[in-house]
């Protein structure tokens, strides 16, 4: 017995350390390498999709600005034939108890850029205009429009030739469309107030050093309507296929109420 005790013996202690070897190399293997995990990665979806809230800004003060979201024409009263969708402006509003309405967005730009639903195309004989006036109506801009190819989104944007709007001044837009070329009925038409304000320094820096998507979210939080949805419409135009910035496209015009429009198609300037 005492000849066969040393080679178990032995046996047992090769064991033993492979076992101990295999446990302290476990923890080693099993770790994950530093910055692996998707927490520590940039994804710009998930920024995006953290910024659906448009926060509405209060009123201006002074007279409310009034204005109108949809020019439609149920009754024909403006000689323009009913469609699907009226004539609809991409605008920030508020609506009163009184059932006044409201049409109020700011911007941080000197030229900025507005965005319509038009439901006409171009090979129907309609006159389309767009109109920028100061506080006293006097005009600052006047543009004849195209219609689209077909019924979608179109902008329009204050060229740089133009008078820069001035920050803290009110100034009200028209886009009209008038169908009746015997001009014997009103056009069809929406209109809102702009008013073009300063961010402050430290917000000013982070727009200039940051990506579209991280812009979005900034204007939107501080309640920009005009930079948010300008900003939003090139990242949808270049990513057409993007089913996140899609849904950031509805969720922020049905913030607004605009959600029977967000499917419709963006088309260039």
């Amino acid at each position: 017995m005492k000849s066969n005790s040393q080679p178990i013996k032995l046996f047992i202690l090769v064991v033993f350390s492979c076992t101990s070897l295999l446990v302290s190399l476990t923890p080693v293997v099993a770790k994950p390498t530093l910055g692996s995990s998707p927490s520590d990665r940039s994804d710009a979806k998930t920024i995006l999709a953290q910024a659906t809230t448009f926060n509405q800004p209060a009123l201006p003060p002074g007279p409310p600005p009034g204005g109108r979201v949809r020019g439609g024409a149920k009754r024909s009263i403006s000689g323009c034939p009913i469609t699907k969708h009226d004539l609809t402006a991409l605008v920030s509003f508020t609506k009163e108890a009184n059932s006044v309405i409201n049409v109020w967005g700011k911007t941080t730009v000197e030229h900025p850029s507005w965005f319509f639903y038009v439901p006409y195309t171009k090979d129907l004989p309609y006159a389309v205009e767009f109109v920028l006036q100061d506080r006293d109506s006097n005009e600052i801009y006047k543009k004849a429009i195209a219609l689209p190819e077909k019924p979608g989104v179109i902008s329009v944007s204050l060229p740089t030739t133009a008078p820069a709007l001035e920050i803290n001044k009110q100034y009200r837009w028209f886009f009209t469309i008038n169908c009746d070329q015997e001009k014997n009925s009103p056009p069809t038409y929406v209109e809102g107030v702009i008013t073009r304000v300063e961010l402050n320094p430290a917000i000013v820096k982070e727009l200039q050093t940051t990506e579209l998507q991280k812009r979005y979210a900034i204007y939107a939080q501080n309640g920009i309507w005009y930079d948010a949805l300008t900003t939003l419409a090139q990242l949808r135009q270049k990513n057409p296929k993007d089913a996140a910035l899609q849904t950031e496209w509805q969720n922020l015009l049905g913030s607004t109420h605009l959600d029977d429009i967000a499917a419709e198609p963006i088309f260039s300037e």
